[in-house]
């Protein structure tokens, strides 16, 4: 595995030593990631080839691809993929999904400090995995990553309000047993309610980018209680809960869906994609 490279003494700063230990979780049982993470909807792929050049032929740059959730979609559509990912496991398996696909790449790294190719892209794209790059450089490294006109392409996703409601209002009391630092009534804000300007703000602070062109997709998934737990496992707050409280958790939750929600349940997402174009 690769030696975690930070810019400060881990002990110097707690919310780095937080952010590094979740984003290492994932790694930990990446079959069960492959398996259970959701993909993207068709029209953000469609938006990536019309506003952040992700076309046929396009020159992508993906940072944190995962197993290749989004790296997959793409490849499909002709785009030449350079894909870095810092957790071994992870990038094994989408070099496994990606077998197919000469023109993609994956390197085991991590972006902070990958070295940059000389050859610029014509995107570097970030799907559900900006987030976990160090915010000093995440932005600064994208801009040198880019041509000129190049764009970043940052993708988010939220659990917003919707789906089967009346289970989500129900869990917070699962989470309240067993989880210590869960804020009493947590509740899915409304899809209209969530905020994108830190995003925004963050890249504009840089001088590197234009303005952010935002578009909003929500989909709805339905779980199966199994299926349902398997997502759960595949969160890095989950994990990184102790195992006995982590094991009491989720068997709350089972009984729940199973008991009071017929076996089933519906999660919606709102995901959001940002375009920056480099100036």
């Amino acid at each position: 595995m690769p030696e975690i490279t930070t810019h400060t003494r881990r002990d110097d700063n707690p919310e780095e030593s937080r952010r590094e230990r979740l984003r290492r979780t994932f790694d930990e049982d990446a079959e069960l990631y492959d398996r259970a993470r959701p993909g993207y909807p068709p029209e953000l792929y469609d938006d990536l080839a019309e506003l952040a050049g992700a076309h046929p032929g396009g020159r992508v740059l993906e940072v944190g691809c995962g197993t290749g959730q989004a790296t997959v979609p793409l490849a499909d559509r002709g785009c030449r993929i350079t894909a870095v990912e810092a957790g071994p496991h992870m990038a094994a398996i989408a070099r496994r999904n990606l077998a197919g696909a000469p023109a993609a790449e994956v390197v085991t790294a991590e972006f902070e400090s990958w070295p940059l190719p000389a050859e610029p892209f014509d995107t570097v794209l970030a799907a559900t995995a900006f987030h976990w790059i160090d915010p000093a450089v995440r932005v600064p490294r994208a801009a040198d990553a880019l041509c000129p006109g190049g764009a970043l392409a940052v993708v988010r996703s939220q659990h917003v309000m919707g789906g089967t409601e009346r289970f989500f209002i129900e869990v917070q009391r699962c989470y309240e047993r067993f989880d210590p630092e869960t804020p009493p009534g947590l509740r899915p804000p409304a899809a209209a309610d969530v905020d994108n300007s830190d995003h925004a703000e963050e890249v504009a602070r840089s001088g590197r980018f234009g303005p952010t062109v935002f578009r909003r997709y929500e989909q709805d998934l339905t779980y199966t209680t199994p299926e349902y737990l398997e997502l759960l496992r595949t969160y890095s707050g989950h994990r990184a809960l102790p195992e006995a409280a982590r094991r009491g958790l989720l068997a709350s939750i089972a009984d729940l869906i199973n008991e009071r929600y017929g076996g089933r349940v519906t999660k919606r997402y709102l995901i959001e994609l940002g375009v920056s174009r480099r100036r």
